[in-house]
């Protein structure tokens, strides 16, 4: 039985030497141990230039045992290499089957200084020590692409926005796979309310990352905020659309902020005068649990109201009232030119 297989990303070897050995150790495990069971050709990824291992992005139908020879010798090879990262899924009729990322794991300096660095960036508190750590990983090995992404990141929540640029623009001039660098350089230039940019960017980490990825969809959502600050109504109405439509796990946090789009599509809707639609989606956010997502009740049965009224639907002056009583500036104000 045949499945779908998605595998992308870059090692990188850093010497001459471990370069050779790894080519040399891929074609020997390749003639005596898998054979025919490893998909990829030699050829298509080792590239003598930069001393690397690269798939840009490769899709094919597979069976269960070569995705798992072809990953456990992607593995081995990971262990060769100073930096880089491969991610591979096995999906069968949209759910994953297998997930793997294959990283170096071994004793080497920057190794050791990234993986150090990375672990401290999820601990709130330690930014400075894991810039240090990072820093220490670039040093030994100046094109670390991830260890670039890492520090950026860690910037960015520092609000040292320079240095978090340059590190990300760093990352994707060694490895313009990397989806976290694009989406990362779009929210800085959303912090300075550059939407055309922070667009391109997220344009990207949407063509680097896959629909089963959690950073898929929360570009996806950025993106609509874009198209909605340049009033761009249809390119947000389709971003919405998707992102509206898609079910999403119960511990993914993209699912938090499905209120937020709902209410979103709703007023988009509204600009594009589809009022049944927009009604439509102003009552599946209201179905919705209330959470933290800067969307009031006052402001969802308003507009709510406003699209059944102008759907030619009963029960919006309800929805007026309603939302006037929980404060409502705007339903307040509607509520008068009614009496």
């Amino acid at each position: 039985m045949y499945f779908k297989t998605i595998i992308q990303g870059r090692l990188e070897f850093g010497t001459t030497k471990s370069y050779e050995k790894v080519t040399k150790m891929f074609l020997q495990r390749l003639e005596n141990y898998y054979k025919t069971d490893v998909f990829l050709k030699y050829e298509d990824i080792f590239n003598d230039n930069d001393l690397s291992l690269e798939i840009p992005r490769h899709v094919s139908q597979v069976s269960d045992k070569a995705f798992r020879t072809t990953t456990s010798l992607l593995s081995y090879c990971a262990q060769f290499a100073i930096a880089g990262s491969i991610r591979a899924w096995l999906i069968n009729e949209g759910d994953i089957m297998h997930f793997e990322t294959l990283e170096p794991d071994s004793d080497k300096g920057a190794v050791q200084s990234f993986v150090r660095g990375r672990k401290l960036v999820k601990v709130k508190g330690k930014e400075s020590e894991a810039i240090e750590a990072l820093s220490l990983a670039i040093e030994k090995y100046d094109r670390h692409a991830q260890a670039y992404e890492r520090r950026a990141k860690v910037n960015f929540m520092m609000k040292n926005f320079h240095d978090a640029l340059r590190d990300y623009n760093k990352c994707i001039g060694i490895d313009p796979t990397i989806p976290t660098a694009y989406y990362g350089k779009a929210k800085i230039h959303m912090s300075k309310e550059e939407w055309k940019e922070a667009i391109e960017n997220l344009d990207e980490s949407i063509k680097k990352s896959i629909a089963l990825q959690t950073l898929y969809w929360k570009s996806r959502k950025l993106k609509a905020e874009c198209h909605i600050q340049l009033k761009e109504w249809q390119k947000a109405a389709f971003d919405l659309k998707l992102f509206t439509t898609r079910t999403f796990e119960t511990d993914n946090p993209n699912k938090f902020w499905l209120r937020w789009a709902f209410y979103q599509y709703g007023l988009v809707l509204m600009e594009l005068e589809d009022f049944p639609e927009a009604l439509r989606s102003f009552d599946k956010a209201s179905n919705l649990p209330v959470v933290a997502d800067g969307i009031s009740e006052a402001d969802l049965l308003t507009y709510r109201g406003i699209a059944k009224q102008k759907a030619g639907k009963n029960g919006y002056v309800k929805d007026i009232k309603d939302a006037a009583k929980k404060g409502g500036k705007k339903a307040k104000h509607i509520l008068k030119s009614l009496q």
